[in-house]
Formats: C-alpha cells, structure tokens, sequence
C-alpha cells in the first residue's frame, strides 16, 4: 500500500490540513513519531508529582488510620500505578475498533456491577461506592462507569449518525446512561453522576444533535440533580455554606474553611515540601480529596497555577487529537478522545472548586495527583487510549489502514489509494 498525503484525502481540503499542522505545531508525515512524547512525558511527571504529594500529604493521616508505617499509602498508590502502567503498556497495543466490538460487553458488565453495587458494596462515611474483589482489593465501579460512558456514546454516535434526528431512536442512547447514573446515585456518590452527565451532554452537543432535544437534555440533567440536592438535607448544608464555610467552622463548613486555610498560610511560594500543618488532623481527606491544598499550603499558589496550566494542556491536547481523528473521518476516536477530554475537565473542575470552596465537596480525586486505585488505574487506561488515538491518526495520515477489517466500505475506500 502506498502512502498518502492529508491534502489527497477525499473532503479534507488544503486550508483544513495546514489548520491541522498549525495546531498541533508538527508535521508528522515529516518527523516521523509514532506517539506524542510529550504528552507522554507530561502524564509520567505529574504521575510521579502525585506520588510525591501523596506521600507528603498522607503521613499523619497514616497515624489516624492506624498503620504503623508512614508510607502506607504511597506504597499502596505506587502499586496502583505500576499496574496501571502495565495495563497501559498491554492496552497501547489493542487497536481502537476493537474497543469498539467489546462495547456491548464492557456496557452489560459495568451495568450488572452497578445494580448490585448499592447492596453488597462496602460501607465508608455513609456511601457503598466500594466493592471488594476476591484479590481483596477495593474497586470503585463508578470509575469504570465514566470511561464506559464515552465508549459506549463513541460507538452509538459512530453507527448510528443518520439517526439523529428520530427522536425514539436518539431517545436509546440516554436509556443505558440513565441507569448507570442511577445506581451511581444510590450510592451517595454525586459527584461521579454529574462527571457523567458532563460527558453525556457534551458529546450529546458534538454528535449535532437537534437544539431542541439537545436542550431539553440539559434540561432534565439539571432538574435531576438540583432535584437531589434539595431532597438531601445533608447537601443543602454544604450548599449553604459553601462560599462561606465559616458560618459552620465545627460542623459542615469544616473541610472547605481548612482548605482555604491551608492555601492562605501557603502564599505564593509555600511553606516547603513537608511542612504542611493543617494535613496533621485539622484537613480530612487530604491525601484525596483536599491534596490540592496541601500542594498550595506546602508548594505555593504559583504551583496550583502551573497545575492547573497542565490540565489545561492536557484537555486542549485531547481536543486538539479529536479534532484530528474527526478531520480523517475516524469518527469513532473522534468522540473518544473529546469525551476524555471533557471527563478531564469536569473532575479538574469540580476537584479544584472545592478546594478553593468554589463548589460543595463531592468527593472526586485530582486526576494522577489524589490518592484512590481505582480512579489513577482508569485515568491511567484513558490516557493510553487517547494515545493510541493519536497514533492511529498519524498511522493513517501515512496511508495505512486503521479501520475495522470487518467494515467493507472503509476496507474499499483504502483499496481506491493503492
């Protein structure tokens, strides 16, 4: 097969593949890279950051929890990486179309696990989002469920675009999420629903759905969850206090007034690595939840700003590789990509806002920065996914085949540039 170059690609015009190179800042048919190597490099600095900060953030919570070694959780994080690692070395090699076929499979499986997660799933502070494997090892299925999300609307959306506009048809796609996100909500994880109706409504809103339905979505997304909130008394608390935590310093307001706290006593340039107070008893959750504000008390708002440039990075990164993979008409990676993106900076978002108690506390990890498994594990399995985007389109820009050897017509469409 011979290689072909972007401007013979059949509706991609000359203006569309200099907008392409322009972007990206790098003319791949010429350099010749199988992989961003910066990006790569990007997401191992700030997963080794993350261990860092977790170690510092976790030791007195290591007293708290009882554990004679002060390093507990970093060798318990630093085992959930290295495994993510090994499945993101394995998964690099899986092409995309087969994530496509296993679609229906890994829908069913999350889905099962999610209706009986609310019932054999372990208890922690009032919330059964735990579920033990026979390893012993605690999964957190709502993970899963965020990443099984996006593949899942990727491969509708990729099948199934000339019905857009047959509302009983459209309405099919909203049916498997709707109960997932459910489940996810009997187990007191709100958090998690409202990352999963951002990603939902945004490929929703990509996929070119009629404005109509597409706001009448966001309609009932929004009802849903304000509906939750004001049937909960315990959240309309933390609502209330939730750009003034001093109103309740002992009570709900506590987590939000110690993180604000701890990043004031930080100023700009920090106190040093390890010499945080307010992680020592006076900010729960630190090494999860409120790792940011120990990164702010101990390294500095100039750090939190440079952090935050690298999701930023990161999310246009993503969009820009979706964008790429929508221009070669890999519509399926198209929608993998962004939807990666758009989980990316739902959590950054919602993480970031309540630690700065812009937002209530919901309980959402920092991307690779916060302590939890299961969460660095899936961020981990997406980030290897959204490379292997990336290299199937410059594999393709070279002329090779990428697509799916069952699809006939994208089989003929090669065949035509021999």
């Amino acid at each position: 097969m011979k290689p072909f170059s972007l401007s013979k690609y059949p509706r991609t015009s000359s203006k569309q593949t200099m907008l392409i190179e322009k972007i990206l800042d790098r003319n791949l048919l010429k350099n010749g890279d199988t992989y961003d190597k910066t990006f790569v490099w990007l997401l191992l600095c700030l997963l080794c950051f993350g261990l860092v900060m977790v170690y510092s953030a976790s030791g007195a919570q290591a007293g708290l929890y009882h554990f004679d070694n002060r390093s507990a959780f970093l060798i318990k994080q630093l085992e959930y990486a290295l495994f993510g690692l090994s499945m993101a070395y394995v998964l690099m090699r899986v092409p995309m179309w087969r994530w496509q076929r296993w679609t229906k499979y890994l829908l069913i499986g999350i889905l099962l696990v999610l209706v009986v997660l609310p019932f054999v799933g372990e208890e922690v502070n009032g919330a059964r989002r735990w579920l033990n494997t026979p390893l012993g090892v605690k999964v957190q299925p709502s993970e899963m469920f965020k990443l099984i999300t996006i593949i899942y609307m990727a491969d509708f959306f990729k099948r199934k675009v000339d019905v857009l506009h047959d509302f009983n048809r459209v309405l099919m796609v909203g049916i498997p999420i709707a109960v997932g996100a459910g489940f996810v909500l009997l187990t007191r994880d709100l958090g998690s629903v409202m990352v999963i109706l951002g990603i939902f409504l945004c490929l929703l809103f990509l996929a070119n759905m009629p404005i109509r339905w597409f706001l009448g979505a966001v309609s009932v997304s929004l009802a849903t969850v304000v509906l939750v909130i004001v049937s909960s008394e315990f959240r309309m608390r933390r609502i209330s206090v939730m750009w003034q935590p001093w109103k309740d310093p002992t009570g709900t307001g506590y987590q939000g007034l110690g993180s604000l706290l701890s990043m004031e006593r930080g100023g700009l340039f920090g106190e040093g690595l390890g010499n945080a107070i307010f992680k020592r008893g006076f900010l729960p959750e630190a090494h999860t939840d409120f790792i940011l504000a120990v990164i702010g008390e101990e390294l500095g708002l100039i750090t939190v700003a440079a952090l935050v440039f690298v999701y930023v990075w990161i999310i246009w990164r993503a969009f820009s590789i979706g964008k790429q993979a929508r221009d070669l008409e890999l519509h399926f990676n198209s929608f993998i990509a962004v939807g990666i993106g758009v989980w990316v900076a739902a959590q950054s978002f919602i993480n970031i806002g309540v630690n700065i108690s812009l937002l209530p506390n919901k309980g959402l990890t920092l991307p690779l920065v916060s302590y939890g498994g299961s969460s660095l594990v899936i961020m981990l399995i997406a980030f290897t996914m959204l490379l292997r985007v990336d290299y199937e389109n410059r594999r393709k820009m070279r002329g090779y085949c990428v697509a799916d050897p069952r699809d006939k017509r994208k089989q003929r469409e090669i065949e035509d540039y021999e």
